[in-house]
């Protein structure tokens, strides 16, 4: 460590917030030890003393920004009453967390951990911590529901959770495309709400014939 750039109080969280800061910046590709320093203002002989290696603190700064992130929308998903209100409010938040360049750092997290596989069990854990959320909330709002004995709540709350991230990576290449898709995962919540208003012998039919193609 550089006598002329002491450990200082605060550190190690500057380098956590740089880390994330220059994946949304620069990508995967781009972090590396001298950014994530340049970023946090420190000699970047200090990402190795706090944290081993820069992949160490990558996969900390990933699990760190989703908690922060996650913490912040609680009292929203705490305050979803049905399946549309889940999927409109997973669309602001999308749209919220591109704005600020949030999803971008699951999304490089998730591309540098097929060329790097130590870094998928935090990039799998941060995206966890959103599919708990929603997995959480979806038991609530189908518990009373016919589908809820044909519907896979936890499998479905990682498909909610891997396509908001798929659709950062669509949206570059496609943006249209991309809200098409959204929209179209919006019209679930729709479909569900159709059959709930049916009359019982009716959901009793379409439950029936759901149970027998899932089986």
């Amino acid at each position: 460590m550089s006598r002329r750039e002491p450990d200082r109080p605060g550190t190690r969280a500057r380098l956590l917030e740089a880390a994330v800061a220059t994946l949304r910046g620069k990508g995967i590709a781009g972090a590396s030890a001298r950014a994530i320093a340049a970023e946090a203002g420190v000699n970047q002989a200090l990402v190795f003393y706090h944290f081993g290696s820069v992949h160490e603190l990558l996969t900390e700064a990933c699990v760190h920004g989703a908690r922060e992130r996650v913490a912040g929308y609680v009292a929203e998903f705490d305050a979803v009453r049905s399946l549309p209100e889940l999927l409109e409010l997973g669309r602001r938040l999308h749209a919220r967390e591109r704005a600020e360049g949030n999803v971008i750092v699951l999304a490089q997290m998730l591309a540098g951990a097929q060329s790097e596989p130590s870094l998928a069990p935090a990039t799998a854990a941060a995206l966890g911590l959103w599919t708990d959320q929603v997995e959480r909330v979806l038991s609530r709002v189908l518990g009373s529901s016919p589908l809820a004995d044909v519907i896979d709540v936890s499998g479905l709350a990682r498909a909610f959770s891997a396509a908001f991230v798929g659709f950062e990576l669509y949206d570059g290449v496609d943006g249209e495309g991309a809200d098409r898709a959204m929209a179209a995962l919006a019209r679930l919540g729709v479909l569900v709400e159709v059959f709930d208003d049916l009359g019982p012998a009716a959901r009793g039919l379409v439950r029936a014939k759901l149970r027998r193609a899932v089986c």
